[in-house]
């Protein structure tokens, strides 16, 4: 029992190491202690220890800024990804209208203009904006479904079809009628001449 317990406290007994704050056996303690701060540097950016001759290395592929390659801005590398994909002015978004593709930057232009265009609601017979599809396909269906005169209230009647009026029939004129027409007339063109000629004359004078 008592080498069982002898055997523990040694197993037990550990030291930290005032560089890297690891725990090492107490009987290695100064040895590690020495190795550690001769040959080995703490990483101030994620408190990792890096080998002092590879500290550079570990800042370039680690640490380093980096550019967005669609945007050029500079961040940290380890927010590189999540810029890329819900940040970046310039990632390709979707549109959720036509699902055309466009830089992030203009999207929003895009679908204000492309969710205001129209598509014909087969259910109600009206044109719907298809900012308002969604909302209104759930309703409209509902609606047609529960209550087919509320169905038939919203559908457009076709326009009544009329037949063109009676053409009244032209009265013929008769003979008599026509030849006393044509005696005013006549009368009327001879003395328009006659006063003409007079007029001429009396300005001659």
């Amino acid at each position: 029992m008592a080498d069982a317990g002898s055997h523990i406290a040694a197993v037990v007994a550990t030291s930290t190491c005032t560089h890297c704050q690891r725990e090492i056996p107490s009987s290695n303690i100064d040895l590690h202690s020495v190795h550690c701060a001769r040959n080995l540097q703490k990483c101030e950016h994620c408190g990792e220890m890096v080998p002092r001759k590879l500290m550079e290395e570990h800042y370039n592929e680690n640490h380093a800024p980096v550019n967005c390659s669609l945007c050029k801005e500079t961040l940290r590398p380890e927010i590189l990804d999540l810029h890329k994909s819900e940040q970046c002015t310039q990632r390709m978004v979707a549109c959720a209208y036509c699902e055309y593709e466009l830089p992030a930057i203009d999207i929003h232009e895009h679908q204000d203009v492309c969710g205001n265009r129209t598509e014909f609601c087969q259910t109600c017979k009206n044109y719907i904006r298809l900012r308002e599809w969604i909302g209104h396909e759930m309703q409209c269906h509902v609606s047609s479904n529960g209550s087919e005169e509320s169905s038939s209230a919203r559908t457009i009647p076709e326009r009544e079809v009329r037949p063109p009026p009676p053409v009244r029939p032209v009265r013929a004129v008769p003979a008599a009628q026509h030849r006393r027409l044509l005696f005013t007339i006549a009368v009327t063109g001879i003395a328009v001449m006659v006063g003409s000629i007079l007029f001429q004359k009396e300005e001659s004078f």
